[in-house]
């Protein structure tokens, strides 16, 4: 029999967890195990880059981001389907990354049609994670030669872009999932040269627009400080609370799934 015992005022040293809005610079695309671990990110299998929900497969465009503090990843869900609205309206974007939706050829005022074309579910969200990586300005191009092989989880496109933009960061809401993972908010990317923080405020505030993950309360960068309440034994149950449906957005659009419900 053997106990490693340690003085009480020993600290436990563990992985430090960071949240709240910061700077980072994107290091891989879908990184294999080799690269993984080439970027001292302790993984021991190679990994899977696609998954199931509700009987549907994704494949996973996951962006390994960093700064001096910490690493995590970025997760957009895509599928080689066409992004329909529960009203049968097609999601539409052009090569200025503006989207709409319409049954039709979009016919607004304010949609330019240049480059027009039916939107693969996941890919609104890739292209404003590029409109703020790139350091897209106001009017500029933004569109991807392989969006549908990127959709069917080919990633060649977008690692040439790590390259490209080496020099680039963007801007992202991290939080921490579980107490021990960290994750990134996928609903609003924001440029470096932004140095407003409610614009994330305003998404995480609209209806389905949460983070699945704690994070700081005043959203400052730093050591991660958790924000759960703790909850006594003798609280009563409370029979009031009900599961949210599917999410719709104000259009009654579906909107597709963005964020995995677990860390690979």
């Amino acid at each position: 029999m053997a106990i490693q015992s340690n003085p009480s005022n020993v600290a436990d040293v563990g992985i430090e967890l960071y949240s709240g809005i910061t700077n980072m610079k994107v290091l891989a695309v879908n990184p294999t195990l080799a690269e993984l671990n080439a970027m001292e990110i302790n993984a021991k299998t190679e990994p899977n880059y696609t998954v199931e929900f509700s009987g549907k497969t994704y494949n996973k465009i996951i962006f390994w981001l960093g700064n001096d503090d910490s690493k995590v990843k970025a997760e957009i869900l895509m599928q080689p389907n066409l992004r329909v609205s529960q009203t049968n309206k097609h999601q539409w974007i052009n090569k200025f990354g503006v989207n709409c939706w319409s049954e039709n050829e979009p016919e607004y005022d304010w949609f330019k049609s240049d480059g027009q074309h039916k939107a693969f579910v996941g890919e609104e969200t890739l292209i404003r994670f590029m409109i703020a990586w790139a350091n897209v300005l106001k009017g500029g191009e933004v569109t991807l030669d392989s969006m549908n092989q990127i959709a069917n989880g080919n990633t060649t496109e977008l690692r040439r872009y790590v390259t490209l933009l080496a020099a680039n960061q963007i801007k992202v809401l991290v939080g921490v999932k579980d107490s021990k993972y960290q994750t990134v908010y996928t609903k609003y990317f924001s440029k470096p040269t932004v140095n407003r923080n409610d614009f994330f405020v305003n998404e995480l505030n609209k209806e389905f627009g949460s983070f699945n993950a704690d994070f700081n309360a005043d959203l400052e960068w730093g050591v991660h400080k958790s924000t759960a309440s703790l909850i006594t034994p003798d609280t009563e149950e409370n029979d009031d609370w009900t599961c949210p449906t599917e999410p719709q957005n104000g259009s009654n659009e579906k909107v597709a799934v963005e964020e995995a419900k677990a860390p690979f």
